[in-house]
Formats: structure tokens, sequence, C-alpha cells
């Protein structure tokens, strides 16, 4: 198989295990699920899948020598994602650890085709289903690994903080040692640490998307509590999501709808919020090696270290948020505190 990718370029894939579920009906849904989620699908982030992001983790670590049994990891990891991804963490108010998918991974795996395809090669599908066992694919932040590396570079251009070039620089930079990700150059260390910051603030945590995520988490809620949309809508694609809730034809879930849109503004309200949310606050401190040993960047570079700590500190806690909608009317829906979790049965 020729697979052309964004990052890697065209890449010749012989593995018939990695083809067959390749293939899968399970890895093919992935296709319809953004890895931005609802912004995505308005248009103001990357609109690339789960599917392209699960490939290119999978090719990362083959470039980086993994076996067969760390590419599967790295192929199915993101398998488990509901329709809009991370928005679903939202809606079981899950704002920091943002884990729902990792939750449900087995569950949902038992009853697709992969463990047919993996019982064909000899394979036990339940070893796949934590990724942190496969030192390339996962590590706890804020290291490196190609999950993290993944997602990040092919942010970049759409966001206008790198182009191909410095991209190219990075993935010529990376080494393995003792069985992890490492870069072997400081200032493409520093570059790739500060970057990812800039990537968290503009687009992962920042106000706007976390207000819209928000909103759609509300509209879920809303309309899985007049029975439009019940647990199994959450495992199709984006677009048939979205569809439900725009066809949802209810006073308290139509408000909602409506102000999920690219022209909504979100203030800072702490007299009058219509939600108030927290979220995930993404960083990397990589490590650095000199043929010999291996450093984390922030032990190299205190400045680095101060930055990195402030910026966290910056983003935590509850944000109080106010919503503008399109025309510039603050919208005010006494119910927005008191929507409840999606019930556990389909609808």
């Amino acid at each position: 198989m020729q697979y052309d990718d964004e990052l890697y370029g065209k890449v010749e894939i012989t593995e018939p295990l990695l083809l067959d579920l390749i293939a899968s009906d399970a890895m093919q849904r992935t296709k319809g699920i953004s890895q931005h989620g609802i912004t995505a699908l308005l248009g103001i982030t990357p609109s690339f899948s789960r599917f392209d992001h699960s490939v290119g983790a999978m090719l990362l670590v083959s470039r980086l020598g993994a076996n067969v049994n760390e590419q599967v990891a790295a192929l199915l990891h993101d398998i488990s994602h509901t329709a809009f991804s991370h928005v679903i963490d939202f809606v079981f108010d899950d704002h920091t650890g943002q884990s729902y998918h990792e939750g449900k991974k087995e569950a949902f795996v038992a009853n697709t085709d992969i463990p047919v395809i993996l019982n064909r090669y000899g394979m036990d599908w339940r070893e796949f289903m934590h990724e942190e066992q496969f030192s390339l694919l996962e590590q706890p932040s804020p290291a490196l690994c190609a999950d993290r590396l993944d997602y990040f570079l092919r942010d970049l251009e759409f966001l206008k903080l790198a182009n191909s070039v410095e991209i190219r620089a990075v993935l010529e930079s990376l080494e393995v040692v003792e069985g992890r990700i490492a870069v072997n150059d400081s200032n493409t260390a520093r570059w790739l640490a500060y970057t990812f910051i800039e990537a968290d603030r503009a687009s992962w945590s920042s106000f706007r998307e976390v207000g819209l995520y928000q909103l759609t988490a509300e509209a879920i809620k809303t309309a899985n509590r007049y029975g439009f949309i019940g647990e199994a809508d959450l495992w199709v694609s984006d677009e048939a999501l979205w569809k439900k809730l725009e066809s949802a034809d209810h006073p308290e879930v139509r408000p909602w709808v409506k102000l999920i849109t690219p022209g909504t503004r979100f203030t800072w309200n702490e007299e009058q919020p219509l939600f108030i949310v927290s979220t995930k606050v993404r960083s990397i401190d990589p490590a650095i090696t000199d043929g010999n040993t291996v450093t984390p960047l922030s032990v190299l570079d205190p400045a680095f270290a101060r930055y990195r700590s402030e910026y966290l500190t910056s983003k935590q806690g509850q944000w109080p948020m106010g919503v503008v909608n399109a025309t510039g009317v603050i919208a005010r829906q006494s119910h927005a505190a008191d929507s409840e979790k999606p019930r556990k049965s389909a609808s």
C-alpha cells in the first residue's frame, strides 16, 4: 500500500497485519471523527481525522524503529474516540482528564472486527488496549511521545506556527534512547517546547475552543435529557451527530445549537457566566541527548522551566464564561448549569 501522509510523505506499508487493520471497519470509522471535534466541523481548526493521526502515529513509531506490536498499538490508540472527540469529555465533566475514550476502549474494541483480525495473526487484542505499555507511542506528560508529536506537528501549518521545513527539521532531530524519544539538538528542543505551548494557547486550551466544546456538550446533554440523543449516538461520525443535534426540535435544545457557530464570542464574566468550565492544559519538556546522556530541557534551561510553570499556572482553575452570539446578543439560559449528563441507554 502506498500511503501519502502530510507529515511523512509517501510511505509503502507492506506488513499484512497493518494493512488488514487499516482496512477494518473499526479503523475506517475514525475517518469520520475529527481530531478537533466541533471546531473542525466549523472550520476553525484543522480538519484532519483520528484516522489520519492514528496512521501518522504508526508511521512515526515505525520511522523510529518500533516493532510491529508497537505499530499496531499506535494504529489502534485512538480507535475508541467518539464523535466530536474530546467534546464528549466535556459532556461527562472530564474537562481536565479528557479520558472518556480510554475508559471505553476495551469494551468498544471487543465489539468490533479488530479482535478477529488480530486473532488471525495469533495475537490477543487485549495486549494493545493500554498504550502506556508502548514507550515510543505514549509517555506521561510532559515527555515526548509519538502521540503528542504527531497531533502537534499536524496542527502547526494551519495555526501558522511553523512551515514544512521546520517540521522536517524536528523529525530529523528525533532519536530513541533507552526506548524513549529524545531530541539531538538543544535549539530544536527549545523550539519544540515553546511552539508546543503556543499551539496549546492558540488552539487546544484556547478560550474560544474550550467555549465551543462546552456549548456543544451542553447541547448534547440537553438533547439527551429530552430523548433526542442517546449514548449510542456518540459512536457515529461527527456529521451524523451534528445532524441529530440540528434536527432536535425542542425549545431548550435549539438555543444551544444556534450558539455553535464561528461567530460566537466568549468573554470572562464572573457576574453572570453562562457556564463555568476548566480544561486540560498541554505542554512538553523534551529530553535532549548528546549521545551519552539524556536530560530534560527544563533542567538545562531554567528560563524555559519558569516559562512553562507560569503558563500552566495561568491556565488553571475555573473559567467563568459569558457567551455572545454572532449578532452581539448576550446568551442567557438559566438551565445551563443544571444540564444533566447523558443517560446510558440509547434513544
